[in-house]
């Protein structure tokens, strides 16, 4: 499934055109590696490192959703690696 497709079905950006300038702005890690195209698959497995807000996420794919759905179900599709910012990127600390 595309990244930016996959984007807007986990509820992280409401339209393809949000999660493409999302992408666009060059802060999107996949694996560790910069996600520079729109197209670029992703898969069960991925890790998924990106800023919402003024924080950082970290997810993992878990299973790729069929459509965007409510929150509950699009929530049961990734798992949360660093819910409680611990680790140095996540953190968003001033160094």
């Amino acid at each position: 499934m595309r990244i930016d497709r996959l984007l807007v079905y986990l509820r992280f950006a409401r339209t393809r055109s949000k999660a493409c300038a999302m992408i666009d702005a060059g802060h999107m890690r996949m694996n560790g590696h910069r996600v520079t195209r729109h197209s670029e698959d992703v898969a069960p497995g991925d890790i998924l490192t990106f800023p919402v807000g003024t924080e950082v996420r970290i997810v993992e794919v878990c299973t790729l959703p069929q459509r965007r759905g409510p929150p509950g179900i699009a929530r049961s599709h990734y798992h949360e690696l660093d819910r409680d910012g611990e680790s140095a990127l996540a953190a968003n600390k001033d160094t």
